[in-house]
């Protein structure tokens, strides 16, 4: 863990645990997983959805992509030993975390995973002066506590050379208006895995964390219900990404041994702005990224606070028709 060169990680044949795993990332990346060969089992709350991620993936490339000419089939399952469980269960507290890890743990000989990827989470972008305290406490446990609890139980099983995959946000790297119940959850994430990278190598357990960008997922359609219009107007720069082009990002990064993921250029930028002690990966291309950070993120900040300002008086229009100053 500690050279500079270390053998890739190799999924195959190794027992991967995913929480949220029912759709958007987790889903996507237990696709990817099942090509690899490795055993899936899958935890998220809505059992109709965990129904349909296991049928999907035992689907094959024709179903998925129906709108597609393809010239053959095959499935995402490569290996009739692959072994592939979902579970309903809660995440939201130590004890939920550990009872959900207990029912992973059953079907492969009471084994704890190889690898677990904390993909639950959720969001919901408002202003914090409208946040009802039940706001401020959910940010935190969809945004923090339920992965944090994951990784709290996975640790204490102290299985060698087993991953733990946090997954953070680009608000774990900054922020702005309209994210006060999430991106303070998403920067928490980054240091406990700052943390954990650093004590679990005395068991010899690898901690990474992914800081996906907008990604075009449900959980995205969930969060526009709620996202103010100056919030939208900021991020209209960001192009998105799919769930599965975040998934092969995720992947790509914990089978090359990255400690901090990232999918897209505008978060590289952010993360080298940011990168505090974090172990370097590509000097030279990191040292590239290190100098455009120097001079965009002042010239990106400067235009998020300008268009923040300009949304001042409108903002109070909104605020008074909604009886704010009643």
């Amino acid at each position: 863990m500690l050279g500079f060169a270390s053998k890739k990680w190799n999924p195959s044949e190794k027992h991967v645990y995913i929480t949220g795993g029912s759709s958007g990332l987790g889903l996507s990346l237990a696709h990817i997983l099942a090509q690899k060969g490795a055993h899936i089992s899958i935890v998220a709350r809505n059992q109709k959805k965990l129904d349909e991620a296991l049928e999907s993936i035992e689907a094959n490339y024709e179903r998925f992509c129906i709108t597609v000419t393809l010239t053959f089939i095959q499935k995402l399952r490569v290996s009739s030993s692959q072994i592939f469980n979902v579970y309903s269960h809660a995440l939201d507290s130590g004890k939920a975390s550990a009872e959900a890890l207990e029912l992973v743990c059953k079907a492969h000989g009471g084994e704890a995973p190889d690898a677990v990827f904390a993909c639950a989470g959720s969001s919901k972008p408002m202003f914090f002066v409208e946040m009802d305290e039940c706001d401020l406490t959910d940010g935190m446990t969809n945004g923090y506590w339920i992965q944090a609890w994951t990784a709290w139980k996975m640790a204490k099983e102290h299985k060698k050379q087993a991953k733990i995959v946090l997954v953070s946000s680009t608000l774990g790297y900054m922020s702005f208006v309209g994210w006060g119940s999430y991106s303070p959850a998403k920067h928490a994430l980054r240091g406990l895995a700052d943390t954990l990278h650093s004590e679990l190598m005395l068991y010899d357990i690898d901690v990474h964390i992914y800081f996906p960008a907008t990604m075009f997922t449900p959980g995205y359609d969930e969060e526009n219900k709620t996202k103010p219009e100056i919030v939208r107007r900021i991020e209209s720069t960001d192009e998105g990404q799919t769930a599965d082009q975040a998934a092969q990002a995720l992947y790509k990064g914990v089978v090359n041994g990255h400690t901090h993921i990232t999918g897209d250029l505008i978060t590289a930028l952010f993360s080298a702005s940011t990168r505090g002690a974090v172990r370097r990966h590509n000097w030279l291309l990191e040292g590239l990224y290190d100098f455009i950070a120097y001079v965009a993120t002042p010239i990106w900040r400067s235009s998020v606070d300008r268009q923040v300002v300009a949304h001042r008086e409108q903002h109070q229009r909104y605020l008074t028709d909604k009886g704010f100053f009643s």
